[in-house]
């Protein structure tokens, strides 16, 4: 397949200029076979000579020194394999490197290929997401404070009495869509190719809804396929019936996927499993228990997905109760109790970044990544004026 090493010249390129965005990849060995894997030597040149910002066709040939046609061809592969997104535009098409995570991670187990070694980017991107949660990319994907996911309510489990606005809910923020798409779960369909199944059977196809640009680009590249609004609320019904949990951007304008996660296969609840307890944003609502209609049965706590419930005996009597500060305010743990012991209560409201620029720019701040966004930004807009007023 054309793959190279993992020499230094030809992999510490394109980790830099990965590392400019929110979330870095930790350079090690195993992400240097990851990357290796996913891109040839001359795939991992372009993209460590991409910019920040969407780049044309012309401007990525100056900076790559490559002839526009042969450079077509190769984005051409980099968009198929999910390495890059293509934006059509008034005639114009411009090209996004994506980052690691969320990313082309991601993108590698979003559609069946015989183009990668699935099976052995399975196992090197499970080991190097979580063989050190304290140093490694656990640390740098959950560590800033302001988180880059968060979680959504269940319309039916919020109280009468509140007001549930637009972003905080699935089915308002599909409503608000006009459609998008839908395909393959990339965690559970990773999972397979480790020969692992998921504790609560959900399903690995038709699950993970992608909207506005982002459906676009992956109807078109074969990775989702389009869907009405009406048949991706039937994907969130579906997701209900697996007692799975929704997650988003960490934004309220536009976002652009809505995962459907479990327990045992989700890599970002893993890292709430791992100890980031607030490394997915959370709903601004928590489970309450009625203990007098509790009976410790604890089907709840089967339900949850992050595990923030916990039956506890006491004098032959179990009783349910909340761990720590770990509850998401999803909701999912709800319609599991026969004796409809748990109810949601209002919390203090998250702060959610407005825009995806709004939201980067805090996770660059807080990670003292800022100043090259901020160049970028610049020089962007000096090519702007420049064009306007040739």
């Amino acid at each position: 397949m054309g793959h190279h090493t993992t020499s230094k010249n030809s992999i510490v390129p394109l980790i830099d200029r990965l590392n400019k965005y929110p979330i870095g990849l930790v350079d090690n060995d195993k992400l240097r076979q990851i990357l290796a894997l996913l891109f040839s030597e001359e795939e991992a040149y372009i993209a460590s000579r991409f910019p920040l910002h969407e780049a044309t066709l012309d401007e990525l040939a100056q900076r790559t020194d490559r002839s526009p046609d042969h450079l077509a061809r190769i984005l051409e592969q980099m968009a198929d394999k999910g390495l890059v997104i293509d934006m059509p535009h008034k005639g114009v098409v411009y090209y996004l490197l994506l980052p690691g995570l969320i990313g082309f991670f991601e993108f590698t187990f979003m559609k069946q290929r015989a183009d990668l070694p699935v099976a052995e980017l399975a196992k090197l991107m499970g080991e190097y997401l979580y063989e050190d949660p304290e140093q490694g990319q656990a640390s740098e994907f959950f560590g800033s404070k302001t988180p880059l996911t968060r979680s959504l309510a269940y319309e039916e489990t919020i109280p009468v009495s509140s007001q549930v606005t637009s972003y905080k809910s699935a089915r308002e923020i599909i409503r608000r869509s006009g459609g998008g798409a839908v395909g393959l779960c990339y965690c559970r369909h990773k999972k397979e190719h480790l020969n692992e199944t998921c504790a609560k059977n959900a399903p690995v196809e038709n699950i993970c809804i992608s909207l506005g640009s982002a459906a676009r680009f992956m109807a078109r590249r074969g990775f989702a396929q389009e869907k009405t609004v009406d048949e991706l609320l039937a994907v969130i019904d579906r997701a209900r019936e697996h007692n799975l949990t929704h997650i988003t951007d960490n934004i309220r304008h536009k976002p652009s996927f809505i995962c459907n996660c479990c327990s045992c296969c989700c890599e970002l609840l893993a890292g709430v499993h791992a100890g980031y307890t607030e490394g997915i944003g959370k709903t601004g609502f928590l489970v309450r228990v009625d203990t007098g209609k509790c009976t410790g049965c604890g089907l709840c706590v089967k339900a949850c997905n992050v595990n923030a419930l916990v039956v506890e005996t006491e004098n032959a009597s179990a009783q349910l109760s909340i761990a720590g500060n770990v509850c998401l305010g999803c909701g999912t743990c709800i319609a599991s109790c026969p004796q409809e012991a748990l109810s949601m209560v209002p919390m203090a409201p998250p702060v959610i970044p407005h825009k995806k620029k709004d939201l980067m720019k805090l996770i660059l701040k807080e990670k003292k990544r800022l100043t090259p966004f901020v160049v970028d930004g610049i020089k962007q807009k000096v090519k702007t004026i420049l064009r306007i007023n040739a």
